[in-house]
């Protein structure tokens, strides 16, 4: 049984924003402050992605662990059961297509779902997010390899030093 009155909330949920949410904020803020620009909601790329990167060919969606039933995170309400079930599987198949296209149109999807945004997670996920964004740079203008290429050269430049850590999100 639902706490509230069908009135309160509808008004409730009518004040449920899908732009400028505290997680996207979050991102968009860490973005900014380590030189990353981008352009928001650009409706010309297929999904509206929450961040557009076009120097790095990159969408990134920022989602809401209920809205886009994130596994484990999203708790479906007991009353109403089957229209939130429904509701947020359309929203998932939604997502899916959205990424196929991007991808099927040489873009970089990246995901970060509300839940890698807590404070503890926060600059492990952003770190992880900066490593995807420079893996998409280089993929996007490295050089192409001359035809008289020597493989043997390639293997003897020096490795990065570090290990790679384990980004949390979604990557498409």
């Amino acid at each position: 049984m639902d706490k509230l009155t069908p009135e309160q909330r509808h008004v409730c949920m009518s004040h449920i924003r899908s732009r400028d949410t505290k997680p996207e904020l979050k991102v968009r803020r860490w973005l900014w402050s380590h030189g990353y620009r981008y352009r928001l909601n650009v409706k010309s790329v297929p999904g509206k992605p929450d961040i557009v990167m076009r120097r790095y060919r990159t969408a990134i969606f920022v989602n809401g662990c209920f809205w886009h039933g994130h596994e484990g995170c999203c708790k479906i309400p007991k009353t109403n059961r089957e229209f939130w079930v429904s509701k947020i599987e359309r929203n998932k198949r939604r997502d899916e297509r959205n990424y196929e296209v991007l991808q099927e149109n040489g873009w970089h999807v990246i995901v970060v779902w509300e839940c890698q945004l807590t404070a503890k997670r926060l600059e492990q996920t952003m770190r992880g997010m900066e490593r995807l964004l420079n893996e998409n740079f280089l993929s996007i203008y490295r050089p192409h390899k001359p035809a008289a290429y020597n493989q043997d050269e390639e293997d003897s430049l020096p490795m990065a030093a570090e290990e790679e850590q384990e980004y949390g999100g979604n990557i498409h």
